[in-house]
């Protein structure tokens, strides 16, 4: 049984084949993404379609294909010819903060909450497309001619490489336009926000199969975060992840209905999976920026390259005084405020790179933690916490985090749980089930941390709100 997946993330794309208990990386792409005004981040449909084709391509020959995508990214196109008529809004774009902040004293926040179990935040698709629709000329256009066609990335991949104008029942609880109880599109949702739910992609189950690239079969489609989460072999309730990639993204199963209380706590209640048999819940808490803080060091010079990350001082920069909030897309769960921008505190004349560096990392651990430990107050996790992706290979970043969250961080012998959650989804979906020999996980135990660190951080928090 040989299955590809594709793994669609925020930075690129990437191909890696499962068979008989064995992966192997058929290649990656990575694709621009641009910032035409502060705050706006987006990319270019028609280069992610070509990765993804391209790498298709390469793989030769499978018997499915499974299909995991960036999450809330979103665009419009045109369902008669497949041309896009806009780019790609990222998950990290917040040009609809200000709007959105205009409705948060209106019945929105609790209709939102109430149906689609989400607050009003720039992170969902929803109000993204509701910009499309009041700005954009050519979507208006698509409209009026009855042909527009609306969606998070998946649908116009699956529509324009398989035929198949779909989307999975996890994605599209990341929108902010589906009920999350039913698992379908609500009228009032779509009204609020101005989208035409005649031109959103039908919602299937994860393994309902989305049509064909080729003579494959797109056998499973699940959006990123949940893909991981299935990866880790997380079934039971409080089994959780981490990812970290662009972002840093944690989620715990909750069993069969949505936990609602997690709002209180700043976190979201989500959709983890459906595969005929009923839903499966999560929650899910995440740190806007974490590889992409890192990207930002390298851009600016802090680092040469990713292996001087490697190399800090022994001692904590926090302990120190040096505090480094990365905040370039605000702040996420379980805070959700988005006026929060980028703040460095305590930089004194023997300090260098290696410290800003090693302050960076930390800032990343102390948020990371803000989400864990709100999750443990909903839904109590167990003692140790698997992470994986690229921050996850930094022993002096997971052995903070440990310390930061007094758990036992399990460090995934494997870095490819994303695609391999995809790949086993398609494989149930087969009637299979899909094995994988690993390397051992390496784990790291909590020491000892002052509490006067935590605080800190906090206090530079404080000040990091209200900045833009």
């Amino acid at each position: 049984m040989r299955i590809l997946a594709i793994d669609q993330g925020t930075t690129s794309t990437r191909a890696i084949l499962f068979e008989d208990g064995k992966h192997r990386l058929v290649g990656a792409r990575k694709h621009q993404t641009r910032h035409p005004q502060p705050g706006w981040v987006e990319q270019d449909g028609q280069e992610l379609l070509a990765n993804i084709a391209a790498l298709v391509e390469a793989a030769g020959p499978v018997d499915a294909i499974a299909l995991d995508n960036q999450g809330e990214s979103c665009l419009a196109w045109d369902g008669q010819t497949g041309e896009p008529l806009s780019p790609v809004i990222v998950w990290q774009d917040v040009r609809t903060a200000e709007a959105l902040a205009r409705m948060a004293d209106s019945d929105a926040a609790a209709l939102s909450r109430d149906i689609a179990g989400l607050p009003l935040d720039p992170y969902f698709s929803a109000s993204k497309l509701g910009w499309l629709m009041r700005e954009n000329e050519a979507v208006r256009q698509a409209v009026a001619r009855g042909r527009l066609r609306l969606g998070t990335t998946d649908a116009f991949f699956l529509d324009r490489l398989a035929g198949v104008f779909a989307t999975d029942c996890a994605t599209a609880s990341r929108t902010g336009l589906m009920n999350i109880e039913t698992g379908q599109w609500d009228s009032s949702l779509c009204a609020l926000f101005g989208v035409p739910m005649e031109s959103l992609p039908v919602i299937r189950a994860n393994t309902a199969g989305f049509g064909a690239i080729g003579k494959a079969p797109v056998a499973a489609a699940i959006v990123d975060q949940q893909a991981a989460l299935f990866g880790h072999g997380a079934r039971r309730e409080g089994d959780a992840k981490i990812t970290f990639g662009t972002g840093a993204f944690a989620l715990a199963v909750t069993g069969n209905t949505p936990r609602r209380a997690a709002l209180d706590k700043g976190l979201l209640p989500t959709l983890a999976w459906g595969l005929g048999d009923g839903p499966v819940y999560a929650i899910d808490g995440g740190v806007q920026d974490a590889g992409s803080a890192v990207e930002w060091a390298l851009r600016a010079g802090l680092a040469e390259m990713l292996s001087d990350f490697d190399d800090l001082p022994g001692m904590p920069a926090i302990a120190r005084g040096l505090v480094f909030a990365p905040l370039f897309s605000g702040l996420g769960c379980p805070h959700w405020d988005r006026s929060a921008g980028p703040i460095l505190l305590g930089l004194q004349p023997d300090m260098g790179k290696a410290e800003m560096r090693q302050a960076l990392l930390e800032g990343i651990a102390f948020l990371t933690a803000d989400v864990i430990e709100a999750m443990d107050g909903i839904c109590p996790l167990g003692e140790r916490l698997s992470i994986d992706g690229g921050l996850s290979n930094n022993r002096y970043f997971s052995q903070f985090l440990a310390d930061c969250l007094g758990k036992t961080i399990t460090v995934d012998g494997f870095a490819e749980r994303t695609a391999f959650g995809a790949a086993a989804l398609a494989a149930q979906a087969l009637g299979r089930t899909l094995t994988l020999e690993t390397q051992p996980a390496t784990l790291l135990k909590p020491r000892a941390m002052d509490p006067g660190l935590r605080q800190r951080f906090q206090d530079a928090l404080s000040r990091a709100r209200n900045w833009r």
